[in-house]
């Protein structure tokens, strides 16, 4: 039963999750480079550096604003109910 109550719960910190992510890059990106749109892998006219530097911090921003979402509601969901989420 805490399996089923953990899972909205789990969705929401993800979408949250990702819009935290999206706008932390954002930020990040624009102090990096001075630019507010970070390259597509498709953009003509950037180079191979900075669509893989673009690519790689978005990563790892995105990686690790998810790993921090995911404990949130995991603790989150133990402190409610006293015990370890379930995948």
């Amino acid at each position: 039963m805490l399996k089923l109550l953990y899972k909205p719960l789990s969705m929401l910190a993800s979408v949250v999750g990702g819009l935290a992510a999206a706008a932390a890059f954002r930020k990040l990106w624009k102090m990096i480079s001075g630019e507010v749109d970070a390259p597509d892998a498709t953009d003509e006219d950037r180079g191979w550096r900075e669509v893989v530097t673009a690519a790689a911090v978005q990563g790892a921003v995105f990686g690790g604003v998810k790993a921090a979402a995911d404990r949130s509601a995991a603790t989150g969901f133990k402190k409610a109910t006293g015990r370890w989420p379930d995948k």
